[in-house]
């Protein structure tokens, strides 16, 4: 009876937070590479959530939208917040 099994942990979170924070660098990167203002571009894309605002020089276009806007917008004020 004393054979106790662990539970193992795991968070799908930790891994999403990941993706994001990779798609997130990978788009500022490519405004960037473009000569763009990578910041002022995020955030017209994030406010008006079109996509024009996102170059398509590697792939950031597509690669941003498989962010919701929302888990975005939380994601990034999480991230600000805790550092």
């Amino acid at each position: 009876m004393n054979n106790i099994e662990k539970t193992m942990q795991f968070s799908l979170g930790d891994d999403r937070e990941q993706e994001i924070r990779y798609i997130v660098l990978t788009v500022y990167n490519a405004l960037k590479e473009k000569g763009y203002n990578p910041i002022n571009q995020m955030v017209g894309y994030i406010l008006s959530e079109d996509p024009t605002y996102i170059t398509t020089h590697n792939n950031a276009r597509s690669l941003i939208r498989k962010v919701d806007r929302d888990t975005l917008l939380k994601t990034l004020v999480k991230y600000y917040i805790n550092n």
